[in-house]
């Protein structure tokens, strides 16, 4: 399942090196201990959880909604346990930009270490990745992908999309303990400030266009001749974000030949094939709709807010109790930690202001 989805202001640059090397250091010791109280598999529920993430990212020293949390603290936690993924049992592949293609090699990596088999994990990467850039159309395109596993195959995703125009980022968080399936709502919380109409292919309300989706990318290739000269002759809707040119190209033909000779099952088999994008799943919404009248949702799919929402009550009051667990965890953490005294008391600090945030919502975010 994934676990939720948080929008944050873009920001441009990196993290000074004085502050990356001290964040990698905290990273480390929480890691360490997380693992020594509660197993590996603790570390994976925490990443997971938009909400525990920011907190973390907030005691580690960086910006409380800057996009920048989200790969520097990624970033910090991987290069903190660098070495020491045997004696922690937890494993990382991908980051931001190249790094992110790297992923299934890292993955291969470790898993020829310490004996897993690589497959089932490297797919887990490739479809999470697949659901947020193409089967959820939201205007984010997927830069970030990091991938936590452990020694029996569980595994978590924090993958992170940018907006140009709203200069805005999203954060996608999955855990593999609740996928039932990665194609029939996967969102267990969604974080965002900026909300628009989406098309969102793996909302429950979308059941019936997925299922016309399968049934439309298998027919015979003859099919499409006489339905792309109907498109050709009708005004698109808008919503859709389909142009004529998208359907009645040469490319769009072309994938449709190749999905009926693979005769995808279902949803997600016919999502995994490559060259199945953004355009032609679009594409095959639209055409689902206009052929069986199998309307897909728009809605879009964000439910919670750190950058602007929760503070001031919109789109929800803040989850103090959640909040608070998480401070009292962390804190409790920070104080066992091996890390210098002087980063302790920076870190208590960062922890007093973002506490006093939250028990008085007056208080701006630092």
């Amino acid at each position: 399942m994934k676990t939720g989805i948080a929008n944050l202001p873009l920001h441009g640059g990196n993290a000074p090196k004085w502050l990356f090397d001290r964040m990698v250091k905290l990273a480390r010791e929480i890691v360490i201990i997380i693992v020594e109280d509660f197993g590996p598999h603790e570390v994976l529920k925490k990443l997971s959880d938009p909400f525990w993430f920011q907190a973390l990212g907030c005691v580690l020293g960086f910006d409380w909604h800057s996009s920048g949390v989200t790969t520097t603290t990624c970033g910090a936690i991987k290069e903190g346990i660098r070495g020491l993924e045997k004696e922690t049992g937890i494993f990382i592949g991908g980051g931001k930009g190249k790094t992110s293609r790297n992923t299934p090699k890292e993955i291969d990596k470790y898993c020829n270490i310490i004996g897993l088999e690589a497959e089932p994990l490297i797919y887990a990467s490739k479809m999470s990745a697949k659901v947020d850039s193409a089967a959820i159309q939201d205007g984010y395109q997927l830069y970030h992908h990091c991938f936590f596993f452990t020694r029996d195959s569980s595994w978590a995703v924090v993958q992170q999309g940018m907006n140009e125009e709203t200069r805005y980022a999203r954060r996608y968080h999955w855990l593999s303990e609740k996928v039932k399936e990665f194609t029939q709502e996967p969102h267990a919380a969604i974080c965002c400030d900026m909300r628009s109409e989406s098309l969102n292919m793996v909302s429950k309300d979308s059941k019936e266009a997925r299922e016309s989706s399968v049934l439309l990318a298998c027919e015979e290739p003859l099919f499409w001749e006489d339905e792309i000269k109907k498109i050709e002759r009708l005004d698109l809707p808008s919503r859709h974000w389909v142009k004529r040119e998208d359907i009645g190209n040469r490319y769009f033909k072309k994938i449709l030949i190749k999905t009926y000779e693979e005769n995808p099952k279902d949803y997600e088999k016919l999502l995994r094939i490559e060259g199945v994008g953004p355009k032609t799943v679009r594409s095959l919404s639209l055409l689902s709709e206009i052929i069986y009248g199998a309307k897909p949702s728009f809605e879009d799919p964000a439910r919670f807010s750190f950058a602007h929402g929760g503070k001031d009550g919109i789109p929800y009051p803040v989850d103090r109790e959640t909040y608070d667990r998480s401070i009292e965890i962390l804190r409790n953490w920070i104080e066992r930690s091996k890390a210098e005294r002087t980063e302790k008391l920076r870190a208590f600090e960062r922890l007093n202001k973002f506490t006093k945030t939250l028990t008085n919502p007056t208080l701006p975010l630092e």
